[in-house]
Formats: C-alpha cells, sequence, structure tokens
C-alpha cells in the first residue's frame, strides 16, 4: 500500500457519512431553538402595558384592619440641602 489511501471498511462507511449530517441536524435545531428563546424575549418588550394594575398600589403598612386606608397621621421626612446639623444651644457639629 505504497502511496494509496487506506480504504474505510464497509460497516464504518455508512457512519462515517451519517455523523456530519447529525451533527448539522443537532446545529440547525440548536440554531432554531436560539432563535425561538431570543423571540420571546424581544416580543415581550414589544407588548403593551395593558396588564398593568387598573390603580394606584397602597403599601400594606398603610392598611387598617378591614383593608382601608388609614385615617392616622403618618410620620414624614424630608430632606431638603445639606445644612450643618446643630444642637438647641445653636453649637454645630
Amino acid at each position: 500500500m505504497t502511496g494509496a489511501l487506506m480504504s474505510v471498511s464497509p460497516i464504518a462507511a455508512p457512519f462515517s457519512q451519517i455523523v456530519p449530517l447529525l451533527y448539522g441536524g443537532c446545529f440547525v435545531l440548536l440554531l432554531i431553538q436560539a432563535f425561538r428563546v431570543m423571540g420571546k424575549g424581544y416580543g415581550a418588550l414589544r407588548r403593551d402595558d395593558s396588564r398593568q394594575p387598573p390603580g394606584p398600589t397602597v403599601h400594606p403598612e398603610l392598611l387598617d384592619d378591614q383593608g382601608n386606608i388609614t385615617d392616622e397621621e403618618l410620620l414624614t421626612v424630608r430632606f431638603s440641602g445639606r445644612e450643618p446639623l446643630t444642637d438647641e444651644d445653636g453649637s454645630q457639629h
């Protein structure tokens, strides 16, 4: 067998032809699946906001035992600017 290619056995010949086809088929199926998954993500961006809640949502701690908004006075804090802290006697920190 000098200079001649080695011949493939009759059993291995069909297998060597099927492997590239199987590999290509799996590649195509995975590629299609990838586009389907990405399409669902892009489709979620295009949806309208009709699934929004019908009204404003209320924090649960503002509701009383019956589920109504409380009439109690609420503590509110507002931060406006950075002023130096002073004590009652006028000394700054």
